[in-house]
């Protein structure tokens, strides 16, 4: 096994040092392909397609693709189809994820954090195409729906993180918050992630469960709306009162501009989702507003994942560019021998 993976970091190394426009581009796609799975999720449930492919991982017994059926009209078998083709696109991108990390730690061996990031991308993909055959074995069932799109959540939080990551050091982490203000913003996250949990029950309750004939989750959806935008109140508090205790220390610890801008990103794009839902819930949920809906989930999710990571330092950026002292693949060796200075530094090949 050893060998295997020194000849696979061979080749890695093989590979040109990624620009750092590169490695924000690739973060980036893993964040839109994570959050846009979600969206087109939501648009196989509005349309009715849950099932228009009604066997996984085939669309049909014997058959990938969509075949005229009796029973499934062709166009719920080919947005069906479609979501589970852009499985694979956001399967290419995680892959992108891994290889720019790991060429990224041959030139900088103590960059272990980042490359453990980028496996959680392949790592949920897998995990959710497991969760995807079982959601469509068990007829789309409510919670296994909405284990789907909480999974999905995570998942563009940790590519979140890792578009953070490429821009910071690996030092260990020094909070920005004062210690006694941190307990705030642990509540903030958890109050989102009570805030999705609940949603996914409003949903599972909804009239949108991706099939005619599954089943609904058996609770008064008034009654899950009201908890659901209970909980949002719980999260906008708990966002004021981590604004009010930072400001009002600045003379002490003053907030740097990038914790300003991203603190006031969250209150944006709060606000416009709770406005949003309470139009969705006002109109009787319409199917356009749905996808909308879940777009701006994985919006919020973004902003307090990008709000998290500015609470904190771990010195400065060491990826944009090779290290001057290490030739990739290969560990520690003196620059002059090397030429690890010159513009190919980090790209001999073994």
């Amino acid at each position: 096994m050893s060998a295997f993976v020194e000849r696979l970091s061979s080749l890695v190394g093989r590979l040109p040092y990624p620009s750092r426009a590169v490695q924000r581009t690739i973060a980036i796609a893993a964040i839109i392909t994570q959050g846009g799975i979600g969206v087109t999720g939501s648009v196989v449930r509005v349309t009715g397609s849950g099932l228009g492919c009604p066997t996984w991982p085939q669309c049909f017994p014997g058959s990938m693709f969509p075949v005229e059926h009796p029973e499934y009209e062709m166009f719920n078998q080919w947005i069906e189809f479609g979501n589970r083709l852009l499985t694979g696109i956001v399967g290419v991108v995680a892959a992108l994820c891994v290889l720019m990390a790991w060429r990224i730690r041959l030139a900088h061996p103590g960059r272990t954090r980042l490359v453990k990031l980028a496996w959680t991308m392949p790592g949920g993909v897998v995990a959710q195409a497991v969760i995807g055959g079982i959601t469509v074995v068990t007829g789309l069932l409510w919670w296994t729906v909405a284990i789907h799109f909480l999974a999905s959540a995570v998942l563009v939080w940790l590519a979140t993180q890792l578009l953070h990551a490429l821009d910071e050091g690996d030092e260990e982490p020094r909070p920005v918050l004062p210690a006694r203000h941190r307990p705030l913003l642990q509540a903030l996250v958890v109050a989102l992630a009570a805030l999705l949990v609940a949603g996914t029950t409003v949903t599972g309750a909804g009239p949108h469960g991706g099939d005619p004939d599954t089943p609904r989750f058996d609770v008064p959806i008034e009654t899950l709306s009201f908890i659901h935008g209970g909980l949002l109140v719980v999260f906008l508090a708990i966002l004021a009162a981590l604004g009010v205790a930072v400001w009002r220390r600045r003379a002490e610890t003053p907030p740097s501009t990038a914790l300003r801008r991203r603190y006031a990103v969250v209150w944006v794009v709060s606000l416009a989702q709770g406005v949003l839902g309470s139009v969705q819930y006002q109109l009787g949920v319409p199917e356009e507003l749905v996808s909308f809906h879940v777009l701006g989930s994985a919006a919020v999710i973004v902003a307090v994942s990008a709000l998290w990571c500015a609470t904190r330092d771990r010195g400065p950026a060491v990826s944009h560019h090779p290290a001057a002292d290490h030739v990739a693949g290969t560990g520690p060796h003196d620059a002059d021998t090397h030429g690890a200075a010159s513009p190919t530094a980090g790209t001999t090949t073994s």
